[in-house]
């Protein structure tokens, strides 16, 4: 009975717990959610299908397009061959030399012809009083040039065949560097075709290249067939694919750029035994690949990455457009001395447009002093301009 009723006591004091309580089911924010998976197939679709215009580079990021090894660290530098060593040594301790500069420094003209120059009286009115500034050298490579000007007397040097397109065309070209060379003076190297004319008075163009401690050599990248496709795997290792270059063989460069160019053997032998054409299926042109490759390599910032020489290939052929007599004109002068902006066009199918100016000293100035190709008929035409030029 007592025992009855401790149960009921205990059953009317205990208090009765509430039971759980039934939550609805959260709500998804399902506009974040398709948002984070729009974005995700954004980068996803950027990642595998990388924008092509230099344009949309910039939205991803400020630095351009960039492939995934751009991220990777970088690899380990290649360790350089005896040959390379001893090469980038000599390079190094000539680019170091001061320039020597004084009252007896001349500009060595460098004459490339066949045989004759048929404006060798133009150019006699050209350095007529300022002997003592320059000095002439004439390769002649095909028969001995008959000379009617007293400055072209007595300046021819040994000279051998040269085929448009192999190496003997560089083989000049260093031969007539070599010769100038040996004249202490001579301080900068100019290299001229049989068809060049100057576009200025003799005190203009001198004081253009004696007063700026940079080389004018042509240097772009094309990545077309006339231009890296014309590369071949046996220059490795010392020369990469991402360093070959393309140029217009008519250079002006400073004394310590010549010495390196003549001293060369380990840059020169790789154009001579693989850029040639017909190897390997390619038309590799030596002379347009040898000197900008080289210098990119050696000294890219010591070149101006243009020439002071003005050619016309605005009619796309193998070569340049031919001045005629009824061409001879102040205004075509006048065009030509104007161009401020150095153009190249590469040989793929975008064909695109590089363009940068042409900066002397950090001053933005005209390009060119020299003109090709002229036809030998342009000579009295030339004569009566060249009367007519005033110093700019």
């Amino acid at each position: 009975m007592k025992t009855g009723q401790a149960w009921r006591v205990g059953m009317a004091d205990m208090q009765i717990l509430p039971g759980p309580r039934h939550r609805p089911p959260l709500r998804r924010p399902m506009w974040i959610i398709i948002l984070v998976l729009l974005v995700t197939l954004f980068l996803i679709c950027a990642y595998m299908y990388p924008p092509q215009s230099s344009a949309a580079c910039y939205v991803f990021s400020s630095r351009g397009c960039m492939s995934i090894t751009d991220w990777l660290p970088p690899a380990p530098a290649r360790e350089f061959t005896d040959e390379e060593l001893a090469s980038h040594v000599v390079i190094k301790d000539i680019l170091n030399s001061p320039p020597i500069l004084s009252h007896k420094s001349k500009i060595a003209f460098m004459f490339l012809t066949p045989g004759s120059l048929p404006f060798e009286k133009l150019w006699e009115k050209f350095f007529h009083g300022h002997e003592g500034k320059f000095s002439v050298y004439v390769h002649a490579s095909k028969e001995k040039p008959v000379h009617v000007s007293r400055y072209f007397v007595n300046r021819d040097i040994r000279s051998d065949q040269v085929i448009w397109g192999k190496i003997s065309m560089v083989d000049a070209e260093r031969r007539l560097l070599a010769y100038a060379l040996q004249d202490p003076d001579n301080q900068h190297f100019v290299l001229l075709s049989d068809s060049c004319v100057p576009l200025h008075r003799f005190e203009y163009i001198y004081d253009y290249l004696m007063h700026t401690n940079i080389s004018f050599v042509d240097c772009f990248q094309d990545p077309g067939p006339h231009g890296n496709g014309r590369y071949s795997e046996h220059m490795l290792p010392e020369i990469e694919k991402k360093d070959f270059r393309k140029g217009a063989q008519w250079f002006s460069m400073k004394r310590q750029h010549a010495v390196i160019v003549v001293a060369d053997n380990l840059y020169y032998s790789k154009f001579r035994d693989y850029c040639k054409p017909g190897l390997e299926g390619r038309n590799c042109i030596a002379d347009e690949h040898y000197l900008p490759t080289f210098f990119l390599m050696t000294d890219p910032g010591g070149i101006a990455n243009w020439s002071v020489t003005h050619v016309d290939w605005s009619e796309r052929k193998w070569h340049p457009k031919s001045y005629r007599a009824q061409d001879i004109t102040e205004e075509l002068r006048r065009n030509i001395t104007s161009i401020d902006v150095s153009v190249h066009v590469t040989s793929d199918e975008k064909k695109e447009v590089q363009m940068w100016p042409c900066l002397w000293n950090g001053i933005r100035r005209p390009c060119y002093l020299f003109a090709r190709k002229f036809s030998p008929d342009a000579l009295d035409n030339l004569l009566h301009l060249f009367s007519n030029y005033t110093t700019i």
